[in-house]
């Protein structure tokens, strides 16, 4: 299924957040969004996944999507989103307890994901026993499990260390490799953006407008730390960012 958003603009009473996005996102692929701090990122998300309805243009849905789709868009959080009291295969049963599946299915689903996401020995631990890198493997593995058509990833690895983010970065990279999946992955960290993201979306300082559009031509697998492919990738986006990422951290300051 792919996402397109025609002249989006978004207001917050009379603070204009979003201005005139147009953007494209295609079955299969991964697009990061970036920007400073206050622009519209998750505010754009939550347009593109129906949370929101925007003040102006629209937001469309274009194809079928895949065989066995319980929810077409899916969210993962920062915070991972978790109960507490319950089990991890409990928390990821919790997504499938509305559809009518029978016993067995609902069975193979968890099996499934559990195992693609490693978790398949954390079954019956509880949230409280796992490291957050593993809670955000949980909601990831509850993501994957109604199969949706795009995965809405909000910071979902910011709350993190920096080697747990390098391994949940694998692991994601792992996933889509072994079954495609499109994403609208929203980061302020620009190592996570050339890492994970076949195009990178930038915008502007609030309002935010779409500044610059960037493809990053290698195979996910490909890329790592140090790659110097990628720093140069990463410095471009940082100097792009940089004076309006300056300047709406004053106005933050100011607020």
């Amino acid at each position: 299924m792919e996402l397109t958003l025609e002249k989006v603009t978004h207001r917050y009473g009379d603070m204009p957040v979003l201005q005139d996005i147009d953007l494209r996102i295609p079955t299969g692929e991964i697009l990061c969004i970036v920007g400073p701090s206050g622009c519209g990122k998750s505010t754009l998300l939550r347009l593109i996944g129906g949370l929101e309805r925007p003040d102006e243009g629209r937001v469309l849905q274009d194809g079928a999507p895949p065989p066995g789709c319980l929810n077409p868009l899916t969210y993962v959080f920062q915070d991972f989103a978790l109960l507490p009291w319950r089990s991890v295969g409990g928390n990821v049963t919790l997504v499938l307890e509305d559809h009518r599946l029978d016993g067995d299915e609902r069975a193979a689903i968890i099996d499934d994901v559990l195992a693609r996401t490693n978790l398949s020995a954390f079954r019956n631990a509880l949230p409280r026993q796992l490291s957050g890198g593993m809670k955000q493997r949980v909601a990831i593995a509850r993501a994957l499990a109604v199969n949706p058509a795009v995965m809405l990833l909000d910071e979902p690895l910011s709350a993190l260390d920096a080697q747990t983010r390098e391994l949940l970065m694998e692991d994601l990279v792992g996933l889509w490799a072994r079954q495609p999946f499109t994403a609208v992955y929203v980061t302020h960290n620009l190592a996570e953006a050339v890492r994970l993201g076949h195009r990178v979306a930038v915008l502007s300082r609030r309002p935010g407008r779409l500044r610059e559009m960037l493809e990053i031509d290698m195979p996910l697998d490909e890329r790592g730390v140090g790659d110097a492919r990628l720093d140069s990738v990463q410095q471009h986006l940082w100097h792009l960012m940089k004076d309006e990422a300056m300047a709406a951290d004053q106005e933050l300051l100011d607020v």
